[in-house]
């Protein structure tokens, strides 16, 4: 018996990285899962193979989270899929190009922010009347690098910083409505941002991490399963640094 057995998710950007590891443990601990994904169609369908072959259900949407209407849609789409939703995941996120404040192109600003933080409030917006419904679980995924905040990387790690507090507000207003609210922090992880990190740094970055390696996209995705499941029906307002201790 899996910890989300007959539990209804959906995760945005699930077709590769964190999200591909979040949709696969859900599926493994017996979720059907709506994937979506903005441009990758061949990785979500992959994705959504391996749902499948754990024996449940996926569905395949595309949508781009920093269009409020596109989400609204895709939302709609998945509960009209499923047949409700328990589990909603803000996931997508894309990382800024280095620069500081003062040489930063406020176009560079804005993309950023529209999809780490216009896109995870759009998310939970559209998502939060399903959970009541069904007093489900809502998660967003943030970074570490809102407690670290690494010069030349001020758009994603002040998106993220925004997610931290968004989660914060987001449980304290659906509380009462028996729905929870949690976030995920990862630390550097193996997934294709976390690769073009280690890249642009070299490897010494991963000896920073005090448990020795980086992480991989399944650390995240258990730890999405504990929050989603009963195991954590009594946390709430949470952020979970998933990091190899690198923040303490």
């Amino acid at each position: 018996m899996g910890k989300l057995d007959g539990k209804l998710a959906l995760v945005t950007g699930g077709g590769r990285g964190i999200g591909r590891g979040i949709v696969l443990e859900f599926a493994r601990e017996g979720a059907d899962v709506a994937i979506n994904y903005r441009r990758d169609r061949a990785a979500a369908d992959a994705t959504a193979a391996a749902v499948q072959a754990f024996g449940r259900r996926a569905l395949v949407l595309q949508a781009d989270v920093s269009d409020c209407a596109a989400v609204e849609k895709m939302t709609a789409d998945a509960v009209a899929a499923l047949g409700g939703l328990d589990i909603a995941v803000a996931n997508s996120g894309v990382a800024s190009r280095v620069s500081s404040v003062a040489d930063m192109d406020p176009g560079e600003w804005r993309r950023v922010m529209a999809t780490d933080l216009d896109g995870a409030f759009y998310t939970a917006r559209a998502a939060v009347p399903h959970l009541v419904a069904r007093r489900g679980t809502m998660l967003f995924i943030s970074s570490v690098g809102a407690d670290m905040a690494a010069a030349g990387g001020a758009p994603y790690h002040a998106a993220k910083a925004a997610v931290n507090v968004l989660t914060r507000v987001l449980a304290k207003e659906v509380a009462g409505a028996g729905v929870r609210v949690n976030c995920i922090a990862p630390g550097l992880v193996r997934s294709d941002m976390g690769e073009r990190l280690i890249k642009f740094v070299g490897d010494a970055i991963v000896q920073t991490i005090p448990l020795g390696r980086a992480g991989e996209t399944a650390d995240i995705g258990r730890a999405a399963v504990f929050l989603a499941s009963d195991d954590a029906s009594w946390i709430t307002g949470k952020i979970l640094r998933v990091d190899g201790g690198a923040c303490m």
